[in-house]
């Protein structure tokens, strides 16, 4: 049975907000710096760069699981928390890996990318809301800010991956207005919280569960 938390969504996810700031800032300077592109990639979507805030809620869902299982907002059941996070993991994938096979159009396949993870994403959350509220929250944190960089990034055409278009694109996507809206703010307030619900509820979930097998094995020795 969980019980209130003593720490607020807002102060659990303070810390780790900061942390994802500091990097995204950081990536932004290195690649108006020019700075090595194995860590600092501009180009789109920035693939292989070392430093990005992608990889964090790997980290971070490990961070508020212990939290929240210290609080006693642990899950009912660590394993089917995890099989939460697995089938909704396989249907935001699955869904948008069928989507590029079925279709050639760019935007049939964003679309379909934008609409699985969130779907999978609320398979997570219902195996352990606490996790998922707190995952939801940090997502927020952590990708408005990016929308609004690629904003100014877009408008200024600074030469970064936050400004970059991937190619071959459709021609209008070479105008702010319909470049900003498809690659930055759709993407960034449905596939990266999806991604994030996934990635922290995934390194989350497999917490709770060697938590609870310890604890199980601990009783049992008792």
């Amino acid at each position: 049975m969980s019980k209130s938390p003593s720490t607020s969504i807002g102060k659990l996810i303070l810390i780790p907000a900061v942390i994802t700031l500091a990097v995204t800032l950081l990536r932004l300077v290195g690649e108006l710096q020019h700075w090595p592109r194995a860590l600092f990639n501009p180009e789109a979507g920035g693939p292989g760069a070392l430093i990005g805030i992608s990889w964090l809620p790997l980290i971070f869902g490990i961070y508020f699981a212990m939290k929240l299982i210290n609080e006693g907002n642990g899950p009912a059941s660590a394993g089917r928390a995890l099989i939460h996070v697995l089938i909704g993991a396989a249907i935001g994938i699955g869904g948008a890996t069928l989507s590029s096979k079925l279709s050639s159009s760019f935007y049939s396949q964003l679309i379909a990318v934008c609409v699985m993870f969130p779907i999978g994403a609320v398979i997570a959350y219902r195996g352990w809301p606490a996790l998922g509220k707190t995952l939801l929250a940090y997502a927020l944190a952590a990708r408005i800010p990016v929308a609004i960089l690629m904003f100014f990034a877009m408008r200024g055409n600074w030469g970064t991956h936050y400004d970059a278009v991937p190619s071959p694109h459709p021609p209008e996507l070479d105008q702010f207005g319909p470049k900003f809206l498809w690659l930055a703010l759709l993407p960034q307030l449905t596939v990266w919280i999806g991604f994030t619900l996934l990635s922290g509820g995934l390194t989350g979930s497999i917490i709770a569960l060697v938590k609870r097998r310890k604890l199980a094995e601990r009783t049992a020795n008792a």
